[in-house]
């Protein structure tokens, strides 16, 4: 693990267009990158432990990071897959101050942590900062929102369906989609278990939809987005 990393040019890019930074005057912005450190990160490294003291929130700049909870059965329930651009664990800078899941990268991954105090500090005297903090916050939870209206208003072969609809380079004839990571994290991203997205696929391979590795081939773009009106 490498810690206190100078940003590479794709990561400052990466990093400067999140809703956070974006919204940021650049003395605001150099401010808040002097309360930032970044970390490279192995595979399945342990940023931290559900019940832990906080210190930091995070945005992920390159690989993706799995956040989850566990059970006293030690069953895993997954919460949300993190990638480029996406930052977690924000909502501590003014509320609990012990974080309230594990979070764990699931591959080898660049990590930039900002540090609470110093932001919250940050907050409170510069106005740009505390309204990007909030532009961050209300993106969050709008897509919080949209996370469980999914999951409870479509069934699992339209979740599946949606996503590779999102992804598709198409929007007609036969197409390819490339999953940027393991369909094991792709199950937990769209709240299913390994076991559901298996048979999800086998469903849509009625329609034409096949997986070979992380290759997933379309017959028919309309076939798969009349499965969303069904």
């Amino acid at each position: 693990m490498n810690t206190n990393l100078k940003l590479s040019s794709r990561d400052h890019a990466m990093l400067m267009k999140t809703p956070f930074m974006s919204n940021l005057s650049s003395a605001s912005a150099a401010r808040v990158m002097a309360a930032m450190t970044v970390s490279s990160l192995p595979a399945r490294h342990l940023i931290f432990r559900d019940g832990e003291t906080a210190s930091s929130f995070f945005c992920v700049l390159g690989g993706y990071v799995r956040l989850y909870r566990l059970n006293r059965e030690g069953r895993e329930a997954d919460l949300r897959i993190c990638g480029p651009g996406d930052t977690f664990a924000e909502c501590l800078l003014f509320g609990d101050r012990r974080y309230r899941y594990h979070a764990q990268t699931a591959e080898s991954a660049t990590v930039a942590a900002f540090d609470l105090k110093a932001v919250r500090a940050l907050a409170e005297q510069e106005r740009d900062v505390a309204a990007a903090l909030l532009t961050m916050l209300s993106q969050h939870l709008l897509t919080t929102l949209d996370c469980v209206a999914n999951d409870r208003l479509h069934t699992a072969p339209q979740r599946v369906a949606n996503y590779i609809l999102a992804h598709c380079p198409v929007d007609g004839g036969p197409a390819a989609v490339r999953l940027p990571f393991q369909k094991s994290l792709l199950a937990g991203q769209l709240g299913l278990a390994p076991e559901a997205l298996s048979r999800a696929f086998s469903k849509l391979r009625e329609i034409g939809v096949t997986v070979r590795g992380r290759i997933i081939q379309v017959g028919d773009v309309q076939a798969l987005r009349d499965v969303l009106r069904t």
